[in-house]
């Protein structure tokens, strides 16, 4: 198999119910932030709930490199979120999330939003914390109540 580079064209596509098990695959083979399939499923995030919250009110994109599927996004018009952007190991530092991340944040621009936020581990040697203060993220303090306690919580002004 060809070694990815930084200049493999990268393909960002809206996510398609048939492409829900690829989300959950992609999601349970991260290093970081890792859950299991059983983690996930106990905060209520199965594929049933993945394709009716994207029949709502989210909205998804896959990244590929050469028809393979390596990250995804998926965020929330109504709470102005984005609940994450996840990119397999081996994919890593290749600018796939940079990718996900300008497509989800033009997604919100073209819909009116003005702010929008995000919860990651709310510790600054995390990968996830560094890449959202590259990208012009403000921490603007941890979550201390709900299911998400303890994350810290980022603004992004658009």
């Amino acid at each position: 198999m060809r070694k990815v580079t930084k200049s493999d064209p990268i393909n960002i596509r809206l996510v398609q119910t048939e492409d829900i098990e690829t989300l959950f695959n992609i999601r349970i083979r991260v290093k970081e932030n890792y859950q299991s399939r059983e983690e996930i499923a106990a905060l209520g995030i199965t594929p049933v709930s993945v394709a009716k919250m994207l029949q709502i009110d989210c909205c998804a994109w896959i990244a590929e490199i050469e028809g393979q599927p390596v990250g995804f996004s998926i965020a929330n018009l109504t709470e102005k979120t984005i609940f994450g952007i996840f990119v397999l190991p081996e994919f890593e530092n290749k600018g796939i999330g940079r990718a996900l991340m300008d497509t989800t944040e033009d997604w919100f621009k073209n819909k009116g939003i003005k702010e929008i936020w995000l919860l990651t581990g709310n510790d600054p040697s995390l990968r996830a914390y560094g890449f959202y203060l590259h990208l012009g993220w403000t921490p603007v303090g941890v979550e201390s109540e709900g299911v998400m306690k303890g994350e810290m919580k980022f603004v992004r002004n658009l």
